[in-house]
């Protein structure tokens, strides 16, 4: 993905551990994850990482995939947990990656619970919006004065 970005023109990208970013404190105003914090082995220490890298009152937003609520629920658990790892197994051969996806997605925090892990990662005014009828969701939130939560250790 770097090479890629890269190619189209940005030429400042860093490859980096999101549980320690290479950046002081206090770097910038917005830090984004899409797609990424779910697979990340510490959900709650990269938040406070992210914390730790954001100015005060900077902006954090993380997009993921979730469980909608009903009536799409049982329909996308269906698809989600049978018909896309079948589907794109055949095509990719990869059928193994489409089933952990499943997994992850079931196994993620979302709503309220993810709400409550941004709040206790030194953020303020957690947000959540259901996207694309509950399948992805945008949280937003701001980093808060320093806490308990974001404090050295």
């Amino acid at each position: 993905m770097l090479d890629c970005a890269r190619r189209k023109g940005l030429e400042n990208t860093v490859l980096a551990d999101a549980l320690n970013l290479p950046f002081p404190d206090a770097s910038f105003d917005a830090v984004t994850v899409a797609f990424g914090l779910r697979n990340m082995k510490s959900r709650s220490g990269a938040l406070r990482e992210m914390s730790r890298v954001l100015t005060p009152g900077g902006h954090v937003l993380v997009l993921d995939f979730s469980i909608p609520g009903p009536p799409l629920r049982a329909p996308y658990r269906l698809y989600l947990h049978h018909a896309l790892p079948t589907i794109a197994g055949i095509v990719t051969g990869e059928k193994y990656a489409y089933q952990y996806l499943g997994d992850s997605i079931e196994k993620f925090p979302a709503g309220y619970e993810m709400i409550s892990l941004i709040a206790n990662s030194g953020f303020a005014g957690a947000t959540c919006e259901p996207l694309s009828g509950g399948i992805v969701s945008l949280y937003t939130a701001i980093k808060g004065p320093l806490n308990h939560a974001n404090s050295p250790s």
